[in-house]
């Protein structure tokens, strides 16, 4: 382990040192400030979620401008790390004081955009909405542990520690305590509060470090010598003079760059490919910040035992990173999360190690928080257009496998003790053994033969940890070996597409004899091609269905021109139970759906059915905004992406937009089929509380059409807010309806309320 060096600790002969200040009010500013940091992010996105509406544009771009501004703060530590102490407490007392002008925090005034222009739009009203305070906030914890290093800390990494800590019970809070309890509204003001409980921290500690500086000065000038100069020894001013390699610089960005990558990663493969479980973003970021606080924790125990374990676990899950298919498999999705935490420990551990002297602090905390970024860039910006697939997870799965420490389980089988060509021969012979193995693993039809052929390609990884290269290809003979047959041909095939919102995939079910298109783990539309049944109705749609009643039925209920509106195409399944004369308006927030639906030739609904029906791209909620009173007898909502919520169109305020538009005879239908989540309750909250009339089809498709139609089971609820509407329309449409579950409880949803933990299943 590296050590430690500070400013202060070595005194001179004779010289009275004033004593270091305490570490504890250091420790409480850096918790402070982290937890606050991370509870503005996630609060600032929800407060623009309904005016610039549910696009990933919008998350993408406030964690995007969160990490911006997290750099800049760190680049403000470092510019003023070059200042006398007093000139740096005063400096970022004048830029928390500036930012009281933001407070409390909230969204500025600014006409929102249309179209694809959201993108440019969105960076722009975060910074200038936030932009102080986040950069503020951010630049106290690299300050904090620089002043607590002035002040005759010996260790100030620790603090770091801290910080993440502080960073992680602030991530965890949000949607576990702060969102479920508190209004927007509560939520700012009572961030305001603890903003300004931050400032007055740092004061604090910002006039307990002049002082002590100011004693040190007093106690060195008083005895003057030789060797010393303003109290630094000469030997600790070569130390703080020393150069930082170009070398050490690259390390520290690799280092911090692939968790960092590997963290965002590891979250789009389990919700694209393993479970879009709600509030599953929290847990990889929330581990990823927890491997900060046990890699630099002054006990180094936890960070070894944890560095001998990753390299183990990291094999055991390489044989799932390139894997496909959307089952909902808590043990794989453990298995991953487990893994992520193992093995950003261990590289974080390297980093902790790799640490330079105090002196250069603000200089580390500034390159890993680029490292940080560009890990975020790669997989927030750069993979979604390199790739078709979440491809970026198992390169940087291969990218910590020649990262982390590697140490041979048993010495006997230490091959660098062998001579230098010995070990050419060995090397070589082991990779095209495991190449050999890789290559019959992807071929194997038999479980015995997989069964033998991993424990074969384990076993070599296991034993040969003293060739790193020979360990990187067994990760990458495991990953192909158990995954590249499932999800490789799509990507060769052109049968797969990425957006930024999600990833689809195209599959012909030759079994069922039909063409699926699926979205993660969820199948969005399904095509029958079986001669005669290619408009037939299926999945979340079929005819049993809410929907499909009332679709079926609109003729009789609304008149031969009924007017019907759907929120989300998916494969454009809904068309076909358009009629002649009816007028259809489909909202699809993905052009790349769109696309799938109507042009790509695989899917017949939208051309066969309802070639006029009008397309409009973009959020339903701001489009909607711009549609007439009166213009729907039926809205069918069914935004679901994949089995995530999108809780700006649940809200009472989006329910009332639902009322301008459908007529007072008309009807409202909302999907609510989920694997995670029962929606029942807060619909029953809202309905009860804005006088509208609900009732709920809970179709279980029999066991002939499951098979011959692919009718799945759904959930569907019809909604009027005129009185007697729904009971005269549902008595027309026939079959069950029952009224919304009223065994939990539950608030309403509003702009200003969501949360989806107490309605997990």
């Amino acid at each position: 382990m590296a050590t430690s060096l500070t400013v202060d600790t070595v005194a001179e002969p004779g010289a009275l040192r004033p004593r270091a200040l305490p570490r504890a009010p250091f420790v409480v500013a850096t918790f402070v400030g982290s937890f606050l940091l991370f509870q503005v992010q996630p609060m600032v996105a929800r407060m623009a979620l309904p005016d610039l509406g549910g696009a990933p544009a919008v998350w993408n771009s406030a964690m995007l401008v969160y990490q911006a501004l997290l750099l800049a703060g760190y680049g403000w530590a470092f510019w003023l790390a070059r200042m006398p102490v007093r000139r740096q407490v005063v400096a970022h007392l004048g830029l928390l004081a500036l930012a009281c002008l933001w407070l409390p925090i909230g969204l500025a005034s600014m006409e929102p955009p249309t179209g694809n222009q959201v993108v440019l739009f969105v960076p722009l009203l975060l910074l200038v909405s936030v932009g102080p305070v986040i950069l503020a906030v951010s630049a106290q914890a690299p300050l904090v542990q620089q002043w607590y290093a002035a002040g005759g800390g010996a260790n100030p990494y620790p603090l770091y520690a801290a910080s993440n800590l502080g960073s992680f019970a602030g991530l965890i809070a949000y949607p576990l305590v702060v969102e479920p309890l508190l209004r927007l509204d509560t939520q700012r003001h009572d961030w305001t509060i603890g903003y300004l409980v931050l400032v007055g921290l740092v004061a604090a500690l910002g006039l307990l470090t002049v002082r002590h500086a100011a004693r040190t000065a007093a106690a060195t000038s008083s005895q003057s010598s030789p060797t010393s100069t303003n109290g630094v020894a000469p030997a600790q001013r070569r130390t703080a003079g020393a150069r930082i390699g170009r070398r050490q610089i690259a390390t520290w960005i690799v280092l911090s760059a692939v968790p960092s990558g590997l963290m965002l990663s590891t979250t789009t493969h389990l919700s694209t490919d393993i479970m879009a479980m709600p509030l599953l973003w929290a847990i990889p970021l929330g581990l990823y910040l927890l491997s900060f606080t046990v890699a630099f924790a002054d006990g180094r125990r936890a960070a070894r035992w944890i560095t001998r374990v990753a390299p183990v676990l990291l094999m055991l899950f390489g044989a799932s990173a390139l894997m496909s298919g959307g089952s909902a498999n808590f043990g794989a999705a453990t298995l991953s999360l487990v893994t992520l935490f193992a093995v950003a420990v261990a590289l974080h551990s390297r980093l902790y190690d790799a640490r330079p002297p105090v002196e250069k602090l603000t200089t580390f905390y500034l390159v890993t928080a680029v490292g940080g970024a560009l890990g975020g860039v790669f997989c927030g910006l750069v993979a979604p257009l390199a790739f078709d697939w979440v491809y970026e997870h198992p390169l940087l799965v291969l990218a910590a496998g020649a990262l982390v420490p590697l140490r041979p389980v048993l010495k006997r089988f230490d091959l660098t003790v062998l001579p230098a060509p010995r070990q050419r021969t060995v090397r070589a012979a082991l990779l095209a053994v495991v190449a050999l193995l890789g290559t019959a693993l992807m071929f194997a039809t038999t479980v015995n033969a997989q069964m033998l052929l991993l424990l074969a390609l384990v076993a070599i990884g296991l034993l040969t940890w003293s060739f790193r290269s020979v360990y990187v290809l067994v990760l990458l003979a495991l990953m192909c070996g158990m995954g590249a047959r499932g999800t490789v041909p799509p990507s060769l095939s052109g049968d797969r597409v990425r957006s930024y919102f999600g990833v689809y995939t195209v599959l012909d079910d030759t079994a069922h004899h039909a063409t699926v298109l699926v979205h993660g783990g969820t199948a969005h539309g399904i095509e029958l091609t079986t001669p005669g049944l290619e408009q037939t109705p299926t999945a979340y749609y079929g005819e049993t269905s809410g929907v499909g009643l009332v679709l079926d039925r609109a003729p009789v209920l609304f008149g031969d021109d009924a007017s019907v509106g759907v929120v989300g195409l998916g494969a454009g399944t809904l068309a076909c139970y358009r009629q002649p004369g009816q007028r259809w308006q489909f909202f699809e927030i993905d052009p790349v759906v769109v696309r799938i639906a109507r042009d790509s030739g695989r899917f017949h609904f939208l051309s066969e059915c309802a070639p006029d029906a009008t397309m409009t791209v973009g959020d339903a909620r701001l489009e909607l905004g711009g549609v007439p009173d009166d213009t729907y007898d039926v809205l069918a909502v069914d935004a679901f992406s994949s089995d995530a919520i999108p809780m700006h169109l649940m809200t009472r305020e989006a329910f009332d937009l639902y009322d301008r538009v459908v007529r007072e005879d008309g009807l409202l239908l909302v999907h609510i089929t989920n694997r995670f989540m029962d929606l029942q309750p807060v619909l029953r909250a809202l309905v009860t509380d804005e006088g509208w009339s609900a009732m709920v089809r809970e179709d279980q498709p029999s066991a002939e059409d499951a098979r011959t139609k692919m009718s799945t089971f759904s959930l569907w609820v019809a909604l009027s807010h005129t009185p007697g509407v729904l009971d005269e329309r549902l008595a027309t449409v026939g079959g069950e309806w029952q009224p919304l579950d009223d065994s939990r409880g539950s608030r309403p949803w509003t702009d200003d309320f969501a949360s989806v933990l107490p309605l997990l299943k």
